[in-house]
């Protein structure tokens, strides 16, 4: 998607450690025109998956998430990184590490928000150690649902977990590939 590659290259920094700071535009601040373009080009990368659900992460992964799920018109779920008073049992749950900030985080998701019935498409802000696709493919596994696709909106192919994901049997979208 050109226009994203674009603004990576406008807009994007290189911090030591190969992490790639886009939060001008991705994970503080949200162009939503661009977002808008995102989840326009999932809902056409995936228009004939039988999506049901769209799923991610919170936070970064859900303005491009919801974007994709209101081009495709079905809900969108938000594993939670943290527990509150009102998402305390009848839990989902994986442990995934935060590339980012170095921690591992427990995710969850309500279970009254997925069911066997579901065909989800996980979408996520990065593919970096692959470590959040995996952990809501454990998800949706645990909830006995389909997973329609993968759809990542920055692959930092220099990590090289393109070939995880394609050995795990997932259908990868990710645009555009950084390579270092």
């Amino acid at each position: 998607m050109k226009l994203l590659e674009d603004r990576i290259r406008e807009d994007g920094t290189v911090l030591p450690g190969d992490v790639l700071k886009v939060d001008n535009f991705l994970n503080h601040q949200i162009d939503p025109d661009l977002m808008s373009a995102i989840g326009e080009e999932f809902a056409r990368l995936f228009a004939d998956a039988g999506v049901t659900k769209v799923l991610t992460v919170e936070s970064s992964g859900i303005a491009p998430a919801l974007m994709t799920g209101l081009q495709l018109h079905v809900p969108v779920i938000f594993a939670r990184k943290h527990r509150s008073l009102t998402l305390t049992d009848n839990l989902y749950t994986a442990t995934v590490y935060s590339y980012t900030k170095q921690v591992n985080n427990d995710i969850s998701v309500d279970k009254r928000f997925i069911s066997p019935d579901d065909k989800v498409l996980i979408i996520d802000d990065f593919l970096a150690n692959g470590q959040a696709v995996q952990g809501l493919m454990e998800i949706a596994k645990a909830a006995n649902v389909d997973i329609a696709g993968v759809g990542v909106v920055i692959e930092k192919s220099f990590k090289r977990v393109t070939k995880w994901c394609w050995t795990l049997g997932c259908t990868l979208k990710p645009w555009p590939a950084l390579r270092h």
